[in-house]
């Protein structure tokens, strides 16, 4: 009895700050409170707005020309971030570029990805594909599977996503329509910033401090 008489003195504070009664109607929705749906521009467009937000957030983009010029990124990627360890999706995408193989030939140890937290969060990187890209905002989204283990894009330090221009979509009413009915849906918008209560960022407190961006032609 409490806690109805408790709300409805609330809900009587609410609508008097809102000159309205319990007998108001809902006001319409105006106009001017209704976004569009974005329009995707041509595919180059869309990746150069896409590219441009992933490194204002931090982050770093490279396109190939060929998939064989991959042995050489991730060359220079090994180099820059010093990897000793890497993890890497089990997609046949990402097998039929034989990811993994390029990696051990430079002299990266690979641990599986089905190995525990632990272990893979003991890898200085983690390689996966990408199934979305909004170029509005620089955001990757990745669909969990056995395939694709979601630890493997969280806990290792640098994040590698290897994408194709297919995985634009203009917004995130695209990504909800074909993946809505997913169980788990990763979100990535550059490095992984985390901000005490005094607003001071910290890179890489939960989650990679490096998310490199390759395009695969």
């Amino acid at each position: 009895m409490m806690l109805n008489t408790a709300r409805e003195e609330m809900l009587h504070t609410v609508r008097a700050a809102l000159k309205r009664t319990a007998d108001s109607g809902v006001a319409a929705i105006p106009a001017a409170a209704r976004i569009a749906p974005r329009a995707a521009a041509d595919v180059n467009a869309e990746l150069t707005a896409f590219f441009s937000e992933v490194e204002k957030l931090g982050g770093t983009t490279k396109r190939l020309e060929n998939k064989a010029d991959l042995a050489a990124a991730l060359r220079e990627l090994v180099a820059a971030e010093s990897i000793k360890k890497a993890t890497v999706w089990q997609t046949a995408e990402l097998k039929e570029w034989g990811v993994e193989g390029l990696l051990e030939a430079i002299g990266v140890e690979i641990v599986s990805p089905y190995a525990s937290n632990r272990e893979v969060a003991e890898c200085d990187l983690g390689v996966t594909g990408a199934d979305f890209a909004l170029p509005e905002t620089g955001t990757l989204g990745l669909r969990a599977s056995i395939e694709q283990p979601r630890t493997v894009s969280l806990l290792p330090r640098v994040h590698l996503a290897l994408m194709r221009p297919t995985c634009l979509r203009a917004d995130l009413l695209q990504v909800f329509e074909e993946a809505g009915r997913d169980g788990y849906l990763v979100f990535i918008t550059g490095p992984s910033r985390t901000a005490d209560i005094e607003l001071t960022v910290t890179i890489g407190v939960h989650g990679p401090k490096r998310l490199c961006v390759i395009l695969i032609p």
